[in-house]
C-alpha cells in the first residue's frame, strides 16, 4: 500500500487526513514535527510527504531525503520560499504547494485588522482594560471607507481583498507584474510601487516572497508612505524590513501597522512560548509596540482553510507518486 508521511500535523488536521486516506486507500501516518535534522530520518521507508511549515530544511535535507528514495515534499501552504529550490530540483526533488485554498480567510483577516488599526481597537480595548471609558483623541478613528487603498499583488488573495475594500467605499489603487482583468472597474492600477505607496493611506501586502522582492518595504520605501498612513502584512514576513518599520512607527511616520507575518518567524510559529523568554530582541521590540497588531501566521486559519491544505498536500503528494508530475509544483521539473 502506498504510504505517506505527514510531517506538521496538527489534532485538528487528522479527521481530515483519515477521512482522505479511507477514500483513496492510502495508508497516511501522522507527526507533529516538521521536517528537521532530528525528524528527517522518519521519512524512510513512506513514499512520499507532505509538511507544513515556515522555517527551512536543514542544508544538506534534500540530498538525504532523496537517498531515502523520496521525490517529492508537498508544502500544505501556498506560500513557499522557505525551499531551496534549486537544491531541491539538483536532487530530483519536486516541491508544490497549495496555491489556492481560500483566498477569503486570508483577504476577509486583511480588511479585519485593517478595521481595527484604524478603528483604534487595541487603544480602545486597553482603555476599557483599565476602566477608562472616556471618549478621547487618541482613541478617534477613520473611515477605511474615504481612504485610498493600495493592494500589492491582485492574484487570488490580493483581488478578493481588493474587492471588499472597494465594497467599503474605498478607492483601491491596484500594483501587480500582471493586472488582473476581473478588477476592471474596481481597481486603479499603477506601474509604480513608489507611486501607489505615495497616494495611499492605507497598503496592504498580497505578495509571494521572493529573492527580487525581499524587504519590498524597506527604509527608504518607508519614507514615501503618507503621513499617518497604515501598513497591513498578511503575506510573508520578508516582503518587510522590520527594523526599519518599527523605527518609522516610533517616529510617527505611519499610524499602525498589522502583521500577520515576521521575517524571522521560523523558531517562533507555531510554538507555545509562554515559559520561555523571546530571545529575538527585534520580535520582542515588535510584540512591544502598541502601534503593531501582530498575529502568528493565522490569517488563513478557517475551517475551510484547514480542510483544503490537508486534502490539497496529500493530493499534490498522490500525484506525482502516480503521474510523476503534479499541476502544482513550484520548481524545475528533475531530470
Amino acid at each position: 500500500m502506498t504510504s505517506i508521511l505527514m510531517y506538521g500535523t496538527k489534532d485538528e488536521d487528522r479527521p481530515f487526513a483519515q477521512a482522505w486516506a479511507k477514500k483513496h486507500g492510502v495508508e497516511v501516518k501522522m507527526t507533529d514535527q516538521i521536517i528537521t535534522d532530528q525528524t528527517l530520518a522518519m521519512a524512510k521507508g513512506v513514499d512520499g510527504i507532505s509538511t507544513l511549515q515556515v522555517a527551512p530544511l536543514p542544508e544538506d535535507g534534500y540530498a538525504r531525503l532523496k537517498k531515502m528514495g523520496i521525490k517529492q515534499i508537498a508544502q500544505r501552504s501556498a506560500g513557499f520560499d522557505m525551499y531551496d529550490l534549486k537544491a531541491a530540483s539538483e536532487n530530483g526533488i519536486i516541491i508544490s504547494n497549495v496555491p489556492s485554498y481560500s483566498p477569503e480567510s486570508i483577504a476577509e483577516f486583511a480588511l479585519t485588522t485593517a478595521l481595527e488599526l484604524v478603528r483604534r481597537v487595541p487603544q480602545i480595548a486597553g482603555k476599557v482594560a483599565e476602566h477608562d471609558f472616556r471618549w478621547q483623541v487618541p482613541l478617534r478613528g477613520r473611515v477605511v471607507g474615504h481612504m485610498t487603498v493600495a493592494v500589492l499583488g491582485t492574484g487570488r488573495i490580493g483581488a478578493h481583498a481588493a474587492k471588499l475594500f472597494a465594497g467599503m467605499g474605498a478607492r483601491v489603487l491596484g500594483y501587480d507584474r500582471h493586472p488582473n482583468p476581473d478588477l476592471a472597474g474596481i481597481v486603479t492600477y499603477v506601474d509604480d510601487l513608489t507611486e501607489a505607496i505615495e497616494q495611499a493611506d492605507l497598503v496592504t501586502i498580497h505578495m509571494p516572497a521572493r529573492a527580487d522582492n525581499h524587504h519590498l518595504i524597506d527604509r527608504e520605501m518607508l519614507t514615501h508612505f503618507k503621513e499617518g498612513a497604515y501598513l497591513v502584512n498578511t503575506a510573508r514576513g520578508a516582503l518587510v524590513d522590520t527594523a526599519a518599520l518599527l523605527d518609522a512607527l516610533d517616529a510617527g511616520k505611519l499610524a499602525g501597522a498589522g502583521l500577520d507575518v515576521y521575517e524571522d518567524e521560523g523558531p517562533l510559529v507555531p510554538v507555545d512560548w509562554r515559559d520561555r523568554e523571546i530571545s529575538d530582541p527585534l520580535f520582542a521590540r515588535l510584540l512591544a509596540n502598541d502601534r503593531v497588531i501582530y498575529t502568528p501566521h493565522v490569517a488563513y486559519y478557517t475551517d475551510e482553510a484547514v480542510a483544503n491544505l490537508v486534502e490539497g498536500g496529500l493530493d499534490a503528494t498522490l500525484e506525482v507518486l502516480t503521474n510523476g508530475d503534479t499541476v502544482n509544483r513550484v520548481n524545475d521539473l528533475p531530470h
